[in-house]
């Protein structure tokens, strides 16, 4: 790909949960800019980001925040605001994804397959199980696997749970409660309008929580996955349906468990990322490097798609 040397604001940090991997990120798609003979502007969000973006002046914002508020909406929102250009998806799309129980009654009655559940408060599960065991508690609105916990018969949250077990209940006042489904976990890139590859996700120990994610050597990346091929096509379908469905732009991440003792009626999304990590560690760059695309070129794709949508957007060819 060939593109004209632009001025690229990489907006990165911020102070959610996921600042240390954004930041990871955002110098990872500063310095690929920096290589292909971009100038960059590196700003790490802070209160006055507004104020950073004005001054700058860039002709395109790469947004390589994880979480609140970079993910969920609010950062688009100003940046639309402010009449700026900037990568991956919009307001609206942002405020649906980020939200694991919108995301559910927004594609379950599409036909894309996610596990039930309810969104329970945690006074609930200090007196009874919301579901039977085992099931899964997260928090509604956060992303790379932040507070997650999987309760079970044999774990030591207690039973019921104790309110002072470490987990997501000391952190936040709701929970999503779903049933666990055993087997293993799969992810899904899409690109544009492609899917890319089905990437098999075996932590060393655990699950795949945030630190088997972000720390090397914890979890074993099999690219492609060695799983049926109707698996695979499944997996590709689902996501390309899910990013489409939901307004994604520039890319995504679909995250998947498969109960492989139940075929593709054991397949269940698990959640959309609208701004996937863009480390050494990440998935998506994993999954275009054996797609053939480097990672400085899918860095300038996902910023070619920014652009063309902006043209299009304002009636220019």
């Amino acid at each position: 790909m060939t593109m004209g040397k632009l001025h690229v604001a990489v907006l990165m940090g911020g102070w959610s949960s996921e600042r240390p991997v954004s930041l990871m990120s955002g110098e990872g798609v500063a310095k690929a800019l920096e290589s292909k003979g971009h100038r960059v502007t590196r700003i790490d969000m802070g209160r006055d980001v507004a104020l950073k973006l004005a001054e700058a002046k860039p002709d395109v914002v790469f947004n390589a925040l994880h979480g609140s508020p970079g993910e969920d909406g609010t950062v688009q929102g100003m940046m639309d605001l402010m009449g700026l250009t900037y990568t991956h998806s919009g307001l609206s799309t942002s405020v649906i994804a980020i939200d694991k129980e919108l995301t559910k009654q927004a594609l379950v009655p599409h036909g894309i397959p996610m596990p039930g559940g309810r969104i329970v408060p945690c006074e609930e599960i200090f007196e009874r199980d919301p579901l039977p065991r085992p099931y899964v508690l997260k928090p509604v609105n956060e992303g790379s696997s932040v507070g997650v916990a999987i309760v079970t018969d044999q774990g030591n949250y207690g039973n019921p749970v104790s309110r002072d077990a470490k987990g997501p209940w000391q952190d936040f006042d709701r929970l999503l409660a779903e049933p666990f489904i055993r087997g293993r976990e799969l992810t899904t890139a899409v690109i544009g309008d492609r899917a890319l590859l089905v990437t098999e996700l075996r932590p060393k120990s655990g699950f795949y929580d945030f630190d088997a994610k972000y720390t090397d050597g914890m979890t074993e990346h099999i690219c492609p996955a060695d799983i049926p091929d109707d698996i695979t096509a499944a997996c590709k379908d689902i996501a390309l349906r899910a990013h489409k469905l939901l307004g994604c732009k520039g890319t995504s991440r679909s995250d998947f468990r498969w109960d492989d003792e139940q075929g593709v009626e054991g397949l269940f999304l698990l959640e959309v990322n609208t701004q996937p990590g863009m480390t050494p560690l990440s998935l998506v760059p994993e999954q275009a490097k054996a797609c053939g695309m480097e990672y400085p070129d899918l860095v300038e794709a996902i910023i070619a798609e920014a652009l063309a949508d902006a043209r299009e957007r304002a009636g220019t060819p």
